[in-house]
């Protein structure tokens, strides 16, 4: 019988093993050097370690010619400078590396304003002034870029109205570190962003405390109905820094947000919320103001930016003009509003062939989300008569998540309740309990006696009474109808003197009477929702007006400076009201 061969790792070809070590990580390869001479050398060999490279420090063969090493070479010295990061720096890296190649063909001067890496000592050097750790994701993206200068617009996103704009700076790790939080309430968060007109900043939470996640991203938001100032709410952006940077520079680079003059916008855009109609396509995005809403008390404030297009292959007697919008609105409770209205934003866009008309608007409301849904009016500039509508796509509105502060879920306490130990009191409670139920049915029985001697009187005098009541309660509603009117009346001008003598009689669902002053420009006077009388709204009303003043009052032609208009209806309800007083008593 021969004799068994023995087969050892030295009598092995080397191209297998080769092949069974390229499967390996670089932790693997440097564990297997350890175990012998000849697994020493192969784990040195210089195509491993190439892979090693361009997956965990993204270099190029361009790179190994600059540096004149090899790979392993190469690889050892990466990890030396970032051996700590290298389970974020090719994630984040690839990140930048995306952001500043579509940012340098879309807006370079923002790329700019990029500032280089922070060295090792000084993200150390943070760390002993603040006292806390900052998480190695973050270390490691301002490693690559230790944020930006301070100017406008901000890399971290823009978005403008008519009257608010906010555009948010990437904030340089020493600027952030002065923002440094240890005030209740916010205790151990580190600004990330800032943005100069608002005050508005995202702060990352360093430490595990005060409801917070360590590495959580959000917007702070002061709780306005508490009386204590820590009690802070919190607008979710992101559970750590790769999520909150990569998913930001995704949606840019991927043209989610759109870059208008040189700025990113943070609009959403839901691909399914397109509507063509007889040529005319509508398309709705939206986003969340944060700075303009509230969790306590609930208010949520969004803009959505429509685009109108209408298609290049249409026929030239297609063209059109917009006359009015109609908006539903259903909120997360299922109630629905409609709003309709001349124009949009104080415009009346005439589309032709292969024309784009895009808009801004804004709407707020109480619930966690929303939709709104409608259509244009449009008609055929050849033929008036030729009206159409235009559908506007369904598109929802939702809050990110939030969460409540500490301070508000640990005010609220269940009210402690008796205890009773020993028979003696419980026959006592008992007892007391019976007695009161006692006395209650006897003063109830006392109370429906009294009730029927009061009914049976009513009942005698309510014969007497009932033709003088209504006789009287109809003269009142007459006499105040011929003051107030069926519905409120405003002055509807536009002109530069102020004197205005027009008037109209406003919709139903308009309640109010607007003045509206351009400076050193228009007077606008018209009916108005009462509810809209707010910058940002008659912002977006008015968006071609850049610097405006505007009054708002809830009676017939009170949006003049004479008040003579108003004498009629207040002395009619007031004599309606006396009258009204008499018919009581």
């Amino acid at each position: 019988m021969a004799a068994a061969t023995v087969l050892s790792l030295d009598s092995l070809p080397s191209d297998p093993l080769l092949l069974i070590l390229s499967f390996l990580d670089f932790r693997d390869l440097v564990s297997c050097s350890l175990v012998s001479r000849r697994l020493n050398d192969l784990t040195g060999h210089n195509p491993l370690w190439r892979r090693l490279c361009l997956k965990h420090w993204l270099l190029t063969e361009a790179d190994k010619e600059q540096r004149g090493q090899s790979w392993c070479e190469l690889f050892q010295d990466f990890y030396s400078d970032l051996g700590r990061y290298i389970d974020y720096y090719s994630t984040l890296k690839k990140a930048w590396d995306e952001l500043k190649s579509y940012l340098g063909q879309k807006c370079p001067r923002m790329i700019a304003s990029l500032k280089e890496g922070a060295k090792e000592e000084e993200l150390d050097a943070i760390e002993s002034q603040i006292d806390c750790k900052l998480p190695n994701d973050y270390r490691c993206s301002y490693r690559i870029h230790n944020g930006q200068k301070l100017v406008v617009p901000g890399l971290m996103g823009s978005m403008a109205l008519s009257n608010h704009y906010r555009s948010e700076d990437l904030l340089d790790i020493e600027t952030a570190a002065g923002g440094f939080q240890q005030r209740k309430g916010m205790r151990q968060c580190l600004p990330l962003t800032f943005c100069f007109h608002t005050g508005l900043s995202q702060y990352m939470a360093l430490e595990s405390t005060e409801g917070r996640m360590r590495s959580e991203i959000f917007y702070h938001c002061p709780d306005q109905l508490a009386q204590d100032p820590s009690a802070i709410d919190m607008f979710i952006t992101g559970s750590n820094f790769t999520e909150w940077f990569t998913s930001y520079v995704q949606n840019v680079v991927t043209g989610e947000y759109p870059i208008i003059r040189d700025q990113i916008f943070r609009y959403v855009h839901d691909k399914k919320c397109v509507a063509t109609t007889d040529n005319i396509t509508v398309s709705v995005s939206t986003s969340f103001l944060p700075e303009l809403s509230s969790v306590h008390p609930p208010h949520f404030f969004f803009t959505y930016r429509i685009r109108i297009e209408m298609a290049k292959s249409a026929l030239p007697e297609s063209a059109c003009q917009l006359d009015s919008r109609y908006w539903k609105i259903t909120n997360a409770n299922g109630n629905v509003e409609e709003v309709r209205g001349p124009g949009v934003v104080g415009e009346f866009p005439v589309m032709t062939p292969g024309k784009v008309h895009e808009y801004a608007s804004c709407t707020t409301f109480s619930t966690t989300s929303e939709y709104m849904e409608g259509h244009y009016t449009f008609h055929r500039l050849k033929n008036k008569a030729e009206v159409f509508d235009v559908t506007i796509p369904r598109f929802h509105m939702v809050c990110p998540p939030f969460r409540e502060s500490v301070v508000r879920s640990s005010s609220v306490r269940e009210l402690p309740s008796a205890v009773f130990n020993n028979d003696n009191d419980t026959d006592n409670y008992e007892g007391e309990l019976h007695d009161h139920k006692k006395s209650f049915q006897s003063n109830e029985q006392g109370a429906a006696d009294n009730c029927l001697i009061e009914d049976r009187v009513t009942k005698r005098e309510i014969k007497d009474c009932r033709m003088k009541l209504s006789v009287e309660v109809g003269l009142v509603f007459v006499l105040a109808l011929i003051g107030l009117g069926s519905a409120i009346k405003c002055y509807s001008c536009i002109d530069y003197t102020g004197s205005c003598t027009q008037t109209s009689n406003c919709a139903a669902h308009e309640d109010g009477c607007l003045t509206l002053k351009e400076r050193h420009g228009k007077i606008y006077r018209q009916c108005v929702r009462y509810s809209d009388c707010t910058f940002s709204t008659l912002g977006s009303m008015f968006s071609k007006v850049s610097n405006f003043n505007y009054e708002c009052c809830n009676q017939d032609l009170c949006n003049s400076a004479s008040l003579s208009a108003t004498r009629t209806s207040v002395i009619a309800l007031i004599l309606s009201l006396a009258l009204f007083w008499c018919c009581i008593f």
